[in-house]
């Protein structure tokens, strides 16, 4: 009986046990199907009966845009390097909402389809995959708002200007997206043993960004902190981010290959950790 079940062609066999390095990068593609449906379904369930709908994409950046104007702008007075107030903080919150949005979401996926996992075989990494390729919608749009804001401004004949580093925009997005997507991995899979995870996810998110230069360009941070605001993987990413977009912003080979080692790190710890908790986390959460 055992010689003729392993003499026969199984498209797919579903083992407990496997290496922590067997991925499975080949299933991800014939599951790509499955991707776009998850997409889909996210898309539609987040904006189901709601009035404004995708409206929401814009709502969401601009009212911050203004808070911060506001606040961080008139209030507190901090420099945005010579752009005017609405561009300099529309161009980091447009860059920060697409990375804080795939952590965010990726670090409750265990969670959040524990009942899809336990019922059917599928490679579990396209569900976190899928929340990256549906920010990613969101980003566009939000972007298409960051250039209507800079036509706007151009017409109102002030400072600023694209630069040759806009041939990077398609690599920082990808930069992006693969940090989120790491960080999220590695959170997720300890939140199935550590719950209390969960519940910080979302103040450590909001904490990150004040390490971040989203409010405040990094010519302006303060010597003895500007060290530690450069070990931020993300400080480099916005800055080349605003840099390409509005030409003002610190762009170094530097800066940007420390986001990418830091990225490929994270990335790779946060996939072989998913893969060793997926295999057994339905008895655990």
């Amino acid at each position: 009986m055992t010689g003729k079940i392993q003499s026969e062609d199984w498209s797919l066999i579903i083992k407990g046990h496997t290496s922590l390095f067997d991925v499975k990068f080949k299933d991800l593609w014939n599951y790509r199907d499955l991707l776009f449906l998850f997409v889909k379904r996210d898309f539609i369930s987040f904006y189901k009966q709601t009035v404004l709908g995708p409206l929401w994409f814009f709502i969401q950046p601009l009212f911050t845009t203004l808070v911060f104007t506001f606040v961080f702008g008139n209030l507190a007075k901090i420099s945005t390097d010579g752009l005017p107030q609405q561009l300099f903080y529309l161009s980091g919150i447009t860059a920060w909402n697409y990375f804080s949005d795939c952590l965010s979401k990726t670090s409750t996926v265990f969670r959040d389809n524990a009942a899809i996992f336990g019922k059917v075989y599928f490679p579990r990494l396209i569900m976190p995959l899928s929340i990256v390729v549906s920010n990613l919608v969101r980003f566009v749009v939000q972007l298409l708002l960051l250039v209507i804001m800079m036509a706007y401004f151009a017409v109102q004949g002030a400072n600023f200007h694209m630069t040759y580093a806009i041939l990077f925009f398609p690599f920082l997005v990808i930069l992006m997206a693969l940090l989120g997507l790491g960080m999220g991995l590695i959170i997720t899979a300890m939140t199935t043993k550590y719950r209390d995870l969960s519940f910080l996810v979302t103040f450590g998110v909001q904490l990150l960004m004040y390490g971040t230069t989203v409010i405040y360009p990094l010519s302006s941070a303060p010597a003895k902190y500007k060290a530690i605001i450069e070990l931020n993987p993300m400080t480099g990413i916005i800055e080349a981010f605003r840099y390409a977009f509005l030409g003002k912003g610190e762009f170094t080979l530097w800066s940007i290959s420390y986001s990418v080692i830091v990225t490929i790190i994270v990335l790779f710890l946060g996939i072989i950790i998913f893969n060793k908790t997926e295999k057994n986390f339905v008895d655990t959460i």
